[in-house]
């Protein structure tokens, strides 16, 4: 089996360091180059052979962002996909990553999901799931994001299908405390009950 060639594109380099060892411990994946900058990406994109890029957003210090040089890389090389990572989560950045070419966008807390992402972008011929994933994900928070914690982690569990009952042993909450929160959720959410809920967050796709 010939493993994912992958380089990485990150001013931190420590977390090159890390991700390094994180990614090579896969067995399909290989991490074969790394960058701190714009221009240093340039010159081993230019020498190298790889299947797969992360390419840090910011980039701090360098003569391009994470954007600017995705553009560039993919002029050069389009048969390499392009991963961005960022620390930033908002619908704008994401834009700007997907319309520089970028086959998928990851926030780097999330770095868990880097192997299989690297494997979906390396054998996956469009970035329209990887797109789709990602506004759904936007779309969700933005209509779920003035509840609380709290709130939030009540909806979750009702949306997987867990009773009262069972909320109430989980979360180690009274009914009336449970119900309370109940009420505040669906107010802030506009409908009258756990059921209308779900079925508006399905119904306006997030």
């Amino acid at each position: 089996m010939t493993a994912i060639k992958v380089l990485l594109v990150e001013d931190d380099l420590d977390w090159i360091k890390a991700m390094t060892v994180f990614l090579n411990k896969e067995a399909d994946i290989e991490v074969v180059g790394a960058a701190s900058s714009s221009e240093e990406a340039l010159r081993i994109a230019a020498a190298l052979e790889f299947d797969v890029a992360l390419l840090d957003i910011q980039l701090k210090g360098s003569r391009l962002n994470g954007i600017q040089l995705a553009v560039e890389m993919n002029d050069a090389n389009r048969k390499a996909k392009i991963i961005m990572l960022t620390s930033l989560n908002n619908d704008s950045v994401m834009t700007d990553a997907f319309t520089a070419g970028a086959f998928n966008y990851i926030e780097k807390t999330k770095f868990k999901e880097l192997p299989h992402a690297i494997r979906s972008a390396c054998h996956n011929p469009e970035p329209m799931e990887a797109l789709l994933k990602e506004l759904s994900r936007l779309k969700r928070e933005e209509q779920l994001k003035e509840l609380t914690a709290a709130e939030r982690e009540v909806f979750e569990l009702i949306e997987d299908g867990y009773t009262q009952p069972q909320i109430e042993k989980k979360l180690y909450k009274a009914e009336s405390t449970l119900k309370n929160q109940v009420n505040k959720m669906l107010k802030k959410l506009g409908v009258k009950s756990s059921k209308e809920a779900i079925e508006k967050v399905k119904r306006k796709g997030l």
